[in-house]
């Protein structure tokens, strides 16, 4: 028999009901675990025994939490042990020799570093003529003066690395072993500004006539 629209009415409300029964005991049960739950966490992994950096210490007598280091250490992948390469001295003079053979990569490499480090000032061709100096920076000497082509290659090396006047070190920038190549290069440069046709082999010397 058909239900009424009372009794359609009546079944709607029960359903309704017995619905937001079942959502609120399930909302109270999730409170209730979290509160289970929440009140047996601990914040040790919060609240850790350690100091951040530059913390005071109520510890050490000089209140430091950052202790020195002890005298000698040296970090991991900085002994620099070798004099020449570290350093482009021997025996305290400007190295004459380079650490390693100068090979076709090490010009390679050379030429790439000294495009971005040194050509904004010294110019591609090392005559000190580059971008920024064209727009008003001091002006470099030329690679090609008469006492830098006698200079020795410790020289080169000693300005990159700590500067030299209005120059800039290089040393956290370029890394020893790129410094180096850097130097084959600019080498490459001198040789080229005074060449001539007897110093290019045989064989080369139709790609450039």
């Amino acid at each position: 028999m058909p239900q009424t629209d009372a009794a359609k009415a009546a079944t709607l409300a029960a359903t309704a009901e017995k619905s937001m029964f079942a959502c609120s005991a399930a909302s109270a049960f999730l409170v209730v675990c979290l509160a289970v739950t929440g009140a047996a966490c601990r914040q040790d992994m919060h609240d850790q025994p350690k100091y951040v950096p530059l913390r005071e210490s109520t510890f050490f007598g000089d209140s430091r939490s950052a202790r020195p280091v002890v005298e000698g250490t040296v970090a991991r992948g900085h002994l620099n042990e070798d004099e020449l390469t570290y350093t482009g001295k021997m025996n305290g003079q400007d190295a004459t020799v380079f650490p390693a053979p100068v090979t076709a990569a090490t010009m390679a490499r050379g030429r790439q570093r000294f495009d971005i480090y040194c050509s904004p000032c010294h110019g591609r061709t090392g005559q000190g003529d580059g971008m920024i100096v064209q727009r008003g920076y001091r002006r470099p000497p030329s690679f090609l003066l008469d006492r830098l082509l006698g200079a020795p290659v410790g020289h080169f090396f000693d300005v990159i690395t700590n500067g030299f006047g209005a120059m800039p070190d290089y040393a956290s920038q370029i890394r020893a072993e790129d410094r180096w190549a850097i130097i084959a290069y600019v080498r490459a440069l001198q040789l080229s500004g005074h060449a001539t046709l007897a110093d290019v082999p045989q064989s080369e010397r139709d790609r450039i006539r």
